[in-house]
């Protein structure tokens, strides 16, 4: 495939891999969020660094994205391959909880959110087993 298609590939894992840094870790400042009584400072530098992150992760979202569609469309990497379809409807779900941490935020800013640290921590393990599942896909390729 050549060279080209090596880079492409290295960094759609790089921005995917810091794509996944910031879904795991905006989910805890969640579970912070949620722990906060009330009004103050650390609530509000917590949102201050939930907003940021979210910021952040729109880009490296966006790239993954792209350079993944570049090797699936223009390298044909998993064409017709059961592994892929799998692949991108986890794909699809990750891109629903990136969408879903957006609205948490503005819920969590706006203070009408009434979750608990508890309920934030489950919601926290969701990108880990899609990660979990993508990689056995990509890599064993079962189906």
């Amino acid at each position: 495939m050549g060279s080209g298609y090596l880079w492409v590939k290295a960094f759609h894992i790089v921005f995917m891999t810091s794509w996944f840094a910031g879904l795991f870790y905006l989910p805890r400042i969640f579970v912070n969020l949620a722990m906060v009584d009330g009004p103050g400072a650390e609530r509000d530098r917590l949102l201050l660094m939930a907003g940021k992150l979210w910021r952040f992760m729109q880009p490296l979202m966006l790239l993954a994205i792209a350079l993944g569609l570049w090797l699936w469309l223009g390298y044909g990497v998993g064409v017709g391959a059961g592994w892929m379809h799998a692949k991108l409807a986890i794909v699809a779900l990750l891109l629903g909880y990136h969408h879903a941490c957006g609205r948490l935020l503005e819920r969590l800013a706006a203070g009408a959110d009434t979750r608990s640290h508890v309920w934030y921590r489950w919601f926290n393990e969701v990108p880990v087993l899609a990660l979990l599942a993508v990689v056995v896909l990509v890599v064993v390729k079962p189906f």
